[in-house]
């Protein structure tokens, strides 16, 4: 679910942001994460990038009103101020977080990956952009390896966020062991083309 709070140009992408839960349902919900978000959309090729700018529930975004003049940049959700210095302090913590691991996926791979899968590794969905998402999340301990990237839709991508992937799959009522299946088949035919990459 998404509560939309603002949006701007920013060359010649589209900077959204916005309030984000992920599932939509009354009553308590142990489940449920939220995020305030960031989407940049490029029309230019066809690609959206998610960044979590805040882990906390939140809802129905606005703007400051004091900014709308100057580009409108800043929003706030639950009165709490989403800000570039808060941003600038969530980039560091997932840069150091990227830092202390090893990724090695090359554009080949990610290419091959796109291939075997044929769309959304998630929900199968064609035509749309795929994103790299790590089946076992960064914060989890993941890594952007050729065994734990797959390729998925943007509102796969969005809803998993950093799941644990098999309970993720049966929230979302998606095919788990279908996925695991497949994504065992499609890691061992890859891994076999690429021998040189060791299995995280």
């Amino acid at each position: 679910m998404w509560h939309f709070g603002n949006a701007y140009d920013e060359g010649t992408d589209v900077v959204v942001d916005f309030s984000w839960w992920s599932d939509f349902s009354f009553g308590v919900n142990p489940n449920r994460i939220g995020a305030f978000t960031r989407m940049r959309l490029s029309p230019s090729t066809g690609q959206a990038a998610l960044d979590h700018l805040d882990d906390s529930m939140s809802e129905f975004a606005r703007i400051d009103d004091r900014q709308v003049t100057p580009g409108g940049r800043e929003s706030y959700a639950a009165a709490v101020a989403v800000n570039r210095s808060r941003r600038a302090r969530s980039a560091r913590k997932r840069k150091r977080r990227m830092d202390r691991v090893e990724h090695d996926l090359s554009d080949e791979q990610w290419a091959a990956l796109r291939e075997a899968w044929g769309g959304c590794a998630y929900c199968g969905a064609v035509g749309r952009p795929l994103q790299r998402d790590c089946v076992l999340a960064l914060s989890r301990g993941g890594r952007y390896t050729l065994a734990n990237i797959v390729p998925a839709c943007p509102s796969c991508n969005a809803s998993k966020c950093n799941d644990e992937v098999t309970g993720w799959l049966r929230r979302k009522k998606l095919d788990e062991a279908a996925f695991l299946v497949r994504h065992h088949e499609i890691s061992g035919a890859l891994a076999a083309r690429f021998p040189e990459v060791a299995t995280p």
